[in-house]
């Protein structure tokens, strides 16, 4: 076991404490006050800087409120129109009926939603850590064995610097890095060989996404400038979401379906 995960293994071991979750909620509602108390007395640059994320997340916390607010809105219909002479009072009212309505935004959210599942492979079997991680022993006797070898296919970003060896716990071998995969567009029945912009979702792990594994199953962001994708708005689409299909560290490449 790592040396500082023992918390998490006790609490697998033996559970919580019986007055855990009252006490979680009990420092959640004095957070607040912690918060305030820190606001009043914080000054200098460490003021600015605290004060500049408070604002930045108001502004966000409101735009989700109106986010969800619904609103009322008139809509006209076509078999609510009066036969006959309407008075000149009623006639900005006519063919009228009031409905609700939630914003665009949070509408986009739901068929975001509502579409998560339908991709081309929506299961994929699982992964033990044994098939994923390789054990790397460390140490002048070799007795060490905290380090881990990824054994799938990764992806890194172009700044990406690999931490010093004595800090470096996954460690990503440069033959298995892929910066392009071969993507199909299954309207247009044609491959490109595209670049990736990153791991948007490994469904084996949470893990594995953040450190960029590539399994099959993975989605992935791809740059499509290339293909001259226009949205209804006439501008260029950068980048959309391609699910991998075949096993890359079996093929040696990524082969990807677009998701449309």
């Amino acid at each position: 076991m790592p040396q500082n995960e023992h918390i998490e293994e006790h609490i697998k071991r033996h559970g919580r404490r019986f007055d855990h979750a009252e006490r979680t909620r009990k420092r959640q509602a004095r957070q607040a006050h912690k918060d305030s108390q820190f606001a009043q007395k914080v000054h200098g640059l460490k003021a600015k800087m605290y004060n500049k994320k408070r604002h930045a997340e108001k502004i966000q916390m409101k735009k989700t409120i109106k986010q969800h607010e619904e609103k009322n809105a008139k809509q006209k219909s076509a078999d609510a129109v009066p036969e006959g002479a309407v008075p000149a009072y009623l006639l900005d009212r006519e063919g009228q009926d009031r409905a609700k309505i939630l914003s665009n935004m949070v509408k986009q959210k739901r068929k975001e939603k509502a579409g998560k599942w339908s991709v081309p492979l929506p299961a994929v079997r699982g992964m033990a850590e044994d098939e994923m991680f390789k054990v790397v022993k460390t140490g002048k006797s070799k007795s060490k064995a905290w380090k881990r070898m990824i054994t799938k296919a990764t992806f890194v970003g172009d700044g990406f610097t690999r931490k010093p060896p004595k800090y470096e716990r996954f460690v990503r071998p440069m033959a298995m890095r892929y910066k392009k995969a071969h993507v199909t567009h299954p309207e247009l029945k044609a491959t490109f060989q595209l670049p990736i912009i990153g791991v948007k979702k490994n469904p084996q792990s949470p893990l594995y996404t953040q450190l960029g594994v590539i399994t099959k199953g993975t989605v992935l962001e791809v740059n499509v400038s290339e293909l001259g994708l226009v949205t209804t708005g006439g501008k260029v689409v950068w980048g959309k979401y391609a699910q991998v299909t075949n096993n890359p560290e079996n093929d040696g490449c990524i082969n990807a379906v677009l998701l449309v």
